[in-house]
């Protein structure tokens, strides 16, 4: 424990000094005054006298051939004259101390004559005789002054320019060297608010680094047994899980200094600079450690160095190198960690996760139910809602929602209670709230001609009877015709019971019927189709598609994956090339195309079959959709039910909305539900 002190005594001190080396001032100034000396002012304010005094006091000169010069003179136009070695300068106005007399006719007042002199021994017996006022300059006055004007003051000032450039480029923000200084935000210890607490829906990932926690907070505890910890922990999961948010509460809980980067910071066009920074940031961890950094969407520095590739990356590649070194060149006694993220861990270089650097691999993956319902609970921590609010019910209404997700569907529900003029947010507000993320703005004043509002409406009743009439299929909570977000003139929201992580044969084909099931209902109505179904046909062929060659759910190929599992790198050459990424032959190919026609026709049938002996009900439930725009989930399971259509139990009683359904063994999604009318 001591020892843990005098640690902290040696960070606090280094925390002031770093904290006060920007703030020093000159010793005996006054609080809060500096003055800084710059010659650059008194230059600007010599160049602004000097363009004030030409332009202000600057007179009409004119070179002449000496001829003319003493004609003027002879003719009384020039009434005085400044000798000098290199020119003779004659006024045509004499100098305030001499008497004024009129100018001939022909003279310009104010004007002011040169000329180059000649030797002319009769020039000033003319200028007596004239009565001109002349004088004449020191020798070699003129010729020192002409040459420092000339050469020694512009020399001068490109030296001063030039200094000056070279001394703010050279300077700490914007100066050479600072391309190899690393670009990582650091945060003290006693700046970082955030904890475990402020953390939820990842209880596992939470779990995983309390020991990382414990370690940087009580290091004596493992070292004692001769134990490890892990030098580095990779945070693996979708965007928005709250990788970020776990890394700044392990520094927050364990109280040490964060350097945050991203991989791309180390990325620049110059080569060695990423490697630099890369030295840089290990040097400063190293001075403040125990510390923890971490390097966010490290994909972007640390993808699978491919053998093979002609002109890759050799920045890259030296930066990843440099990485590796650093990480295998600290002992797991140092105090020092790296807390990576990505949500990408198939294109990383396996030296990176290897064993001894990235030692731990923890999945933030999305929150279930009781997750989701944590995580609401803290957003809504600062939110004044309507006691009639059920956070749970909300949960189960967003599944697949990441933690992000759920910060934004309580701040659009928020907004949508300010804008209807509620001082708290109701149930209503996170429902629509929630609708708005998944299917988009809703655009009430669009204007859809009568023709196409009933294509639309007979679409999406086609869809909704296509689901109850289904076995396995998710609800039917909502249809509308209000036209949403992108190009979607109407909708159906369905909702899944619950999280799901496998689908069966047959609930995939029921998937398929669901999405044919507005094309469907469009032949039966008008005997011709639009394009409305184009979003709903292309996931149908996915799904068919994933089924024959992923999943191994045809007769020829049962059992058999056509496709591999790709880590997202391609090569030059498979890219140039369309048949170097081919795994399966052109008759098998074909197969894939027949079967998946065969399938989607099949299913098509079966669809127009099922909705024929529905006729009725769905003319009756797309004219009430077509009068009210909008069918909730209580008025449809009355209308079925009037037709003698029996209800799965859900239904009467909702409890999930509409997600994107992961298919088996895949992180992909297929957006089965809204299903947009395009």
């Amino acid at each position: 424990m001591p020892s843990k002190g005098k640690n902290n005594w040696k960070l606090d001190q280094q925390r002031k000094t770093d904290k006060n080396s920007n703030n020093r001032k000159k010793p005996g100034m006054p609080e809060g005054f500096q003055f800084r000396f710059s010659l650059g002012y008194v230059l600007i304010a010599l160049l602004a006298v000097s363009f004030f005094n030409y332009f202000l006091f600057k007179s009409d000169t004119t070179l002449v051939p000496y001829s003319a010069f003493k004609e003027k003179v002879r003719s009384g136009e020039i009434r005085r004259v400044e000798i000098d070695v290199n020119y003779y300068t004659g006024y045509t106005e004499p100098s305030p101390s001499e008497p004024s007399s009129p100018l001939p006719p022909s003279a310009k007042p104010g004007v002011v004559y040169k000329t180059v002199p000649v030797s002319d021994p009769e020039f000033t017996s003319l200028l007596d005789e004239k009565g001109v006022v002349y004088s004449a300059s020191p020798r070699g006055g003129s010729t020192i002054l002409s040459l420092l004007l000339n050469w020694i003051l512009p020399f001068a000032i490109m030296i001063f320019l030039w200094r000056t450039i070279m001394s703010r480029f050279m300077g700490s923000n914007s100066n050479v060297l600072a391309f190899g200084q690393n670009k990582a935000t650091v945060v003290a210890e006693g700046d970082i608010k955030t904890r475990f607490a402020d953390v939820a829906g990842v209880d596992e990932a939470k779990a995983e680094l309390v020991e990382v926690v414990d370690f940087l907070k009580n290091p004596q505890k493992y070292t004692e047994i001769g134990g490890k910890i892990p030098k580095g922990v990779l945070l693996v999961g979708p965007p928005g899980t709250g990788k970020t948010l776990l890394a700044r509460a392990v520094a927050g809980e364990a109280n040490v200094p964060f350097f945050k980067m991203s991989g791309a910071d180390f990325v620049e066009m110059f080569v060695g600079v990423g490697a630099a920074r890369v030295r840089d940031l290990f040097k400063q961890a190293r001075e403040k450690a125990p510390c923890i950094i971490f390097i966010d969407e490290i994909d972007a520095l640390g993808k699978s160095r491919a053998s093979g590739f002609i002109g890759g990356n050799d920045e890259r590649e030296q930066t990843l190198n440099q990485l590796l070194v650093e990480m295998d060149g600290f002992d797991s006694t140092s105090g020092l960690i790296i807390l990576a993220a990505t949500n990408r861990p198939d294109v990383l270089d396996p030296a990176l996760l290897r064993a001894g650097r990235f030692d731990r691999q923890v999945l933030v993956d999305k929150p279930d139910m009781k997750g989701r319902e944590e995580i609401l609970k803290i957003h809504t921590k600062n939110i004044k809602m309507d006691p009639s609010v059920d956070l749970s019910k909300i949960a189960r209404s967003t599944p697949g929602f990441a933690g992000a997700d759920l910060a934004n569907v309580v701040n659009e529900a928020a907004l949508l209670a300010v804008r209807a003029g509620r001082k708290k947010v109701k149930e209503e507000d996170f429902q629509n709230a929630i609708e708005k993320v998944i299917a988009g703005l809703e655009k009430k004043n669009r204007m859809i001609n009568p023709k196409e509002k009933q294509i639309v409406a007979v679409h999406e009743t086609g869809h909704a009877i296509t689901a109850a009439l289904t076995p396995g299929a998710d609800p039917v909570r909502k249809i509308s015709i209000v036209p949403r977000g992108y190009g979607a003139l109407g909708y159906t929201l369905q909702m899944p019971l619950e999280d799901r992580y496998l689908i069966t044969e047959e609930e995939l084909l029921g998937k398929i019927d669901v999405l044919l099931g507005g094309r469907a209902a469009e032949e039966l109505v008008f005997q011709s189709i639009s394009t409305g179904a184009s979003n709903d046909i292309a996931n149908a062929t996915e799904i068919a598609k994933r089924m024959i060659t992923d999943y191994g759910m045809s007769d020829k190929f049962k059992n058999v994956a056509l496709t591999r599992r790709s880590s997202g790198l391609i090569s030059p050459q498979q890219a140039s090339d369309p048949f170097a990424t081919k795994e399966y032959s052109e008759e098998t190919q074909r197969y894939i195309d027949e079967t998946i026609a065969s399938m989607i026709n099949e299913r098509y049938r079966h669809v127009v079959n099922l909705l024929t002996e529905k006729r009725d009900l769905l003319n009756r439930i797309s004219s009430v959709l077509l009068e009210k725009e909008v069918i909730e989930e209580s008025e449809f399971a009355e209308l079925l039910e009037g037709a003698g259509v029996s209800m799965p139990e859900a239904i009467k009683e909702p409890v999930a909305a509409a997600e994107s359904v992961p298919l088996p063994g895949s992180t992909e999604k297929v957006f089965i539900s809204p299903t947009p009318h395009e």
